[in-house]
């Protein structure tokens, strides 16, 4: 009876998953030109009266004078301001829907080493936080595999598509990896010695440099096979996922906030000559110096949390961005949560710059440091001729709370930008309007 209760009670949750409705938009056919607003480019200074022209999904013209085309629709965005659309470097967007309804969560493989396993083939085009999202401004999103100690590859999406085909940007990213804790970690849950710790730690690294060995001795042999002209070696997934991180195509994206792991992943990278992004980076701050020699980014995931430790000052980790920054460290900022906040993005960026980061470098650490970390800084990051028409409309500065998003368009793709909070807002307000009306009759 426990058995069937339970999963009456999962099958009530998962009923609430639903397709969302907004519909995507369809392909750009004729151009479109932005006209009267403040448009800022975010690589360069911001145009007072600009106008921005794109065609096919491509920016085309952007300044004060420029020449519309003829047919173009020319919307005028007068006392409103154009920015790109702003960017998360890692989230679990379409992967979870529901986080406490197992059937809804899809972001893991089973098993401790998994870098074939591709993040965006398990995309929900339909989910209900996708649409959520993007109403706040946020269009393109790095969507990350989790759990064991190599999750998989990690995608840039754009976050709008009737299949996760559209929705693809740019595929095999990055090789996400959980890098081991290097200190004793004590909760209620867990109470590890420090050599125990060390131990564990100790066997992790050799797992990875055994699973870097293998990947290279797979490269060695189908190399060697071609050159020879003989068959290649049986086709192994896993090591074929890894050859691109072992040319220095993909990086390594390494989930780290302490400061010792942060070392020990980048003495681990130098060592096996890979690149590398530190994801987290709560003590990155305080490895400046050998990630600036290195030329390590950094994703700073989550500038609104709470600190580390308890002799930390409270605003440790508003300031890491601001200290980053001041060392000559890349970096860029994600939000913390990975799911259903990923909406407050730009605020983790305000608070970053109510910390000492200046606001245009806080505006760049969600548009164009992204797309740079990432790879895609052709194509996103910016507003600028030849790359995608990835942007947005705003009311105002997108790092103030009481800024609207007024209109999106993904790749010259008119975004839908409704979405479940505001039907429910609708759905309330109507009622208490009829309460209301109920008083006024009596």
């Amino acid at each position: 009876m426990k058995h069937i209760l339970l999963g009456l009670t999962c099958l009530s949750f998962v009923g609430l998953v639903r397709a969302n409705d907004e519909i995507p938009g369809a392909p750009q056919t004729k151009p479109i030109a932005l006209t009267g607003g403040t448009v800022h480019p975010v690589s360069g200074g911001a145009i007072d009266g600009g106008t921005v022209v794109f065609d096919k999904g491509k920016i085309t013209a952007i300044g004060k004078d420029v020449k519309i085309p003829d047919d173009a629709m020319k919307i005028d965005v007068k006392g409103k301001h154009v920015y790109p659309g702003l960017f998360d470097a890692d989230t679990d967007l379409g992967l979870v829907e529901i986080a406490a309804v197992r059937a809804t969560v899809d972001d893991a493989e089973t098993g401790e080493i998994n870098p074939s396993a591709r993040a965006h083939t398990a995309v929900n085009p339909d989910s209900e936080v996708i649409p959520v999202t993007r109403s706040n401004g946020v269009l393109t999103a790095v969507t990350a595999p989790n759990g064991g100690l190599i999750s998989g590859l990690s995608s840039v999406i754009a976050l709008d598509g009737w299949t996760w085909e559209e929705m693809l940007v740019r595929r095999d990213c990055g090789l996400i990896v959980e890098w081991p804790a290097l200190i004793p970690t004590y909760t209620w849950r867990l109470d590890d010695t420090k050599p125990a710790a060390e131990r564990t730690r100790a066997k992790v690294v050799e797992q990875m440099t055994a699973v870097f060995a293998d990947a290279r001795a797979y490269q060695r042999l189908k190399k060697a096979r071609a050159e020879q002209g003989a068959a290649p070696p049986d086709y192994d997934a896993r090591w074929e996922a890894m050859l691109p991180v072992l040319e220095g195509k993909t990086p390594m994206f390494v989930r780290a906030d302490d400061m010792r792991q942060i070392q020990s992943a980048v003495a681990f990278a130098r060592k096996e000559g890979v690149k590398l992004v530190i994801v987290g980076g709560y003590h990155a701050p305080e490895c400046a110096e050998l990630l600036r020699t290195e030329n390590v980014p950094v994703v700073v995931k989550g500038v609104n949390r709470l600190p580390r430790h308890r002799n930390d000052p409270y605003d440790t980790p508003f300031t890491v961005p601001a200290r980053l920054y001041k060392a000559g460290v890349k970096f860029c900022i994600s939000a913390s949560d990975r799911m259903a906040n990923v909406r407050n993005l730009p605020y983790h960026a305000a608070t970053a710059a109510s910390y000492g980061l200046p606001e245009d470098e806080a505006l760049k650490a969600i548009t164009l440091y992204p797309a740079q970390i990432l790879g895609v800084e052709k194509e996103l990051g910016s507003l600028e001729v030849g790359k995608a028409a990835t942007l947005i409309v705003t009311t105002g500065n997108p790092l103030e709370i009481d800024t609207h998003v007024t209109a999106a368009y993904i790749e010259g793709r008119t975004v839908d930008l409704n979405d479940r909070q505001k039907r429910l807002w609708h759905k309330y307000q109507e009622k208490y309007k009829q309460l209301d009306a109920t008083k006024g009759a009596d």
